[in-house]
């Protein structure tokens, strides 16, 4: 049986989650696939652990200090690598050193966290098409919620005339909290702290940066675009006062932290805010931590996607549905078969 080497960049909340999630689905890669996954390397930022015969769950509490950064990863010979650390658009770091040097070397990528791809999006993916390396991303581009998957696959063909999102979860709880519970900003954001489902740091939920860098993504890997963030004209939830919410209440409209892309005329626009919409609207309906997405299309018309999922469990779970799918496209290679055929 053909042995498969994956390696873990970030051993955070999600890291953990995708490594506890791959050791427990061996043998459905060994059913389904034909193949053995081993994860033989993961680190942190200052530690980590590689062997190359595989890693148990209960070793992965057990790193070594200075086993860590992407010459680590590189020498662990893994065959596919998840990168899953923490991310920074601004800077593109930590994950930019771990992306780049995966692609550079052929290996095949899954992609968590969304700071190299907004800061440096372009030029990984010439480095994947320059060096044959599949990049995934679905744990980066709103988790469990289909985005790039929809437009990649469900929609293929038809030309995407408008994007509505509401991908992060925090805003959205906290926007459905100031309506229906008649909290604040601040104590809504207290609620959600205590219910473990905000950022210690918050603001760039709640000033729209993180809607902002999964709508680039969902442009620039689904759509073929090349926006970057002063493309965007981007408004969080910072302002909303009691006085919006009372004048929304009394005009049946439900706000929501939206990213839209618009396309007409070969030109596309793109940002973020907040839309308002009447209960007859499926969108006023995504409600607490749910998130949602609506493309509409010029000969599918309008296809709505709503969902949610515990975290990390559900990022997680996103990560491993790329592996799947680089698993089926391996196979498919190795073995000739065409993917069409039944």
């Amino acid at each position: 049986m053909n042995v498969i080497g994956v390696a873990i960049a970030g051993l955070g909340g999600v890291g953990q989650a995708t490594a506890n999630l791959l050791l427990a689905r061996r043998q459905r890669y060994r059913e389904v696939h034909g193949v053995e996954i081993r994860l033989v390397a993961v680190c942190g930022s200052r530690s980590g652990l590689a062997d190359p015969d595989g890693l148990e769950p209960e070793r992965l509490d057990r790193l070594e200090p200075g086993l860590t950064g992407p010459d680590f990863i590189a020498a662990s010979g893994a065959d596919i690598v998840i990168e899953a650390g923490p991310s920074d658009f601004r800077t593109g770091s930590p994950g930019l050193g771990y992306l780049g040097s995966s692609l550079a070397a052929g290996r095949d990528t899954i992609v968590v966290s969304k700071g190299a791809l907004v800061h440096s999006g372009p030029k990984l993916r010439a480095l994947a098409r320059s060096s044959g390396a599949m990049l995934k991303l679905s744990g980066a581009a709103a988790a469990a919620l289909p985005t790039i998957d929809l437009l990649e696959h469900s929609l293929k063909g038809s030309a995407v005339l408008e994007i509505e999102g509401i991908v992060n979860a925090t805003t959205n709880y906290l926007l459905d909290a100031m309506m229906n519970l008649n909290l604040g900003l601040e104590d809504a954001l207290a609620r959600a702290r205590a219910g473990g489902f905000a950022e210690a740091d918050p603001r760039n939920d709640i000033e729209g940066w993180d809607t902002a860098s999964k709508l680039i993504l969902i442009a620039n890997f689904g759509l073929d675009a090349d926006l970057t963030m002063d493309d965007l004209v981007v408004e969080g939830i910072g302002s909303v006062g009691a006085s919006d919410i009372e004048t929304w209440r009394k005009q049946g409209l439900v706000p929501k932290l939206v990213g839209r892309l618009t396309r007409a005329d070969g030109t596309m626009r793109a940002g973020v805010g907040i839309g308002t919409y009447p209960l007859s609207d499926p969108l006023a309906h995504v409600s607490g931590k749910n998130k949602a997405i609506r493309i509409t299309t010029d000969a599918m018309g309008e296809t709505i996607a709503i969902g949610s999922g515990t975290e990390p469990l559900a990022t997680a779970a996103a990560a491993l549905k790329d592996l799947e799918h680089i698993l089926s496209a391996r196979r498919a290679r190795t073995t000739g078969t065409w993917r069409g055929a039944s």
